[in-house]
């Protein structure tokens, strides 16, 4: 980790804002925070905190992505999804007082702010208001759990699983006039272990969709052709 200078402090701080987190937030609130933050930048596949771990600390994203998973006791690992800038990772952990239940990998260079578990407690009893926005920051991670619930247990096969998770992904892509276009930074790998399936299997699969005109891919980039089609295969038509 490194920390950043301080001539990139006020981009930072603009950033920190733009998360849900902070919306109706006062003007004192919104002062108050800024003083707690640490801000950091650091390297792709560096851990942010793991799982098991005490929670000493919530982490806001400000640029860049970071891969959240949980691992069963075998050491299988489950992706559970990605971060985005604006996001506000280990905010239930911290209000249990207890451990980290998933793990945080950054995925490209990212630029985040810590605020120390204590510190954060002890603004929440002086602003009463940001409970609202905590409120709104769980049910989020809720909606995400549930997607990805659904995405692995009512999705009988795999092809229809990585429909599924195609399409959430959709809705952070860009329309253009060639269909969804999608920025995917994941491994095959990766992408199986957001759907339960092998490597392989995931490479086979995206074969099938192109040969079936259902996406097209140049590297790093998705685009979904025909989002209708992909619907009806995933069966949520």
């Amino acid at each position: 980790m490194r920390t950043t200078s301080a001539i990139h402090l006020g981009n930072l701080q603009s950033d920190a804002r733009s998360g849900k987190f902070f919306e109706r937030l006062s003007a004192e609130a919104l002062s108050e925070m800024e003083g707690l933050k640490v801000f950091s930048s650091h390297e792709a596949n560096t851990v942010l905190f793991i799982e098991e771990q005490a929670s000493l600390q919530i982490v806001l994203l400000l640029t860049g992505q970071v891969k959240l998973s949980m691992n069963s006791s075998a050491g299988r690992r489950l992706i559970l999804g990605i971060a985005n800038p604006g996001d506000t990772l280990g905010l239930a952990s911290v209000l249990s007082d207890g451990k980290y239940d998933i793990t945080a990998e950054t995925i490209c260079p990212c630029r985040i702010a810590s605020l120390d578990r204590d510190h954060f407690l002890e603004f929440l009893s002086r602003h009463s208001a940001a409970y609202k926005n905590v409120g709104r920051e769980l049910s989020t991670d809720c909606v995400r759990a549930r997607e990805q619930v659904r995405a692995l247990g009512l999705a009988g096969t795999a092809p229809a699983r990585l429909a599924r998770l195609l399409l959430q992904w959709c809705a952070e892509g860009q329309t253009t006039e060639g269909g969804t276009r999608l920025f995917c930074s994941l491994t095959h790998g990766e992408i199986g272990e957001c759907i339960g399936a092998s490597r392989e299997t995931v490479t086979r699969i995206f074969s099938e969709f192109r040969y079936q005109e259902l996406l097209e891919s140049r590297g790093s980039t998705l685009i979904i052709s025909n989002r209708r089609a992909l619907e009806i295969y995933a069966g949520v038509a």
